[in-house]
């Protein structure tokens, strides 16, 4: 499994993001996203027992979506998402010695940047997907202008702040797909609640790409 890197792709590119989502709720969470069309889902390491919801996550869904942590710090974590499957590495910052570990290990990684020079040392570093974080506080012409000088394979996301309300101008910036928190997930949201919401958000993102 890889990350969309086109936004008409056949599977919508959007990553869900389940903070704080527990061990005995994974699977019927993960079940609605994927059931909904999304393709990559993370655990982000500050949820409760994140190991073990990646565990279950990878075993159940693995081969249906790109599964995986949030989140992730240090290569040691790198190592121990691999070590329960997890196949997807998304960090809230760059980090050159975490990007070229996960690299190392044929892991998809998703390093997260706010400047130019953060942009391009996460692509010297080894990564072929960058995420524009937290993008609600940079804009759409932030991306745009980034995205005009980065090489064309590397695909970029934007996540924070982006949702069902507000995709058209990301759209029109660039951007290769987006990543969805709290508009998909929090704690407290059923299975139900997930699937409805994920349903609208695959639905508002298709739309701006009719057949």
């Amino acid at each position: 499994m890889s990350l969309p890197s086109s936004p008409d792709a056949k599977t919508p590119p959007i990553v869900a993001i389940l903070r704080g989502v527990k061990p005995e709720e994974i699977l019927d969470v993960a079940a609605a996203l994927v059931e909904a069309g999304i393709g990559a889902i993370e655990v982000p390491m500050n949820s409760p027992d994140p190991l073990v919801s990646i565990g279950k996550l990878c075993a159940a869904f693995g081969d249906q979506a790109l599964c995986g942590a949030g989140t992730v710090l240090s290569p040691d974590v790198v190592d121990q998402v691999a070590g329960v499957g997890g196949k997807l590495i998304v960090t809230p910052n760059t980090d050159p010695a975490v990007i070229r570990h996960a690299v190392g290990l044929g892991l998809t990684v998703m390093p997260g940047f706010a400047t130019p020079s953060e942009a391009f040392a996460a692509v010297e570093a080894g990564a072929r997907s960058l995420k524009l974080f937290p993008a609600g506080t940079f804009g759409p012409g932030h991306i745009k202008a980034v995205r005009d000088v980065l090489p064309k394979d590397v695909s970029v996301y934007a996540v924070g702040g982006v949702g069902a309300a507000n995709l058209k101008p990301w759209i029109e910036a660039g951007v290769s797909g987006i990543g969805v928190g709290g508009e998909l997930y929090r704690p407290g949201y059923s299975a139900q609640d997930v699937s409805q919401r994920a349903k609208a958000l695959v639905a508002a993102w298709t739309a701006e790409f009719p057949s």
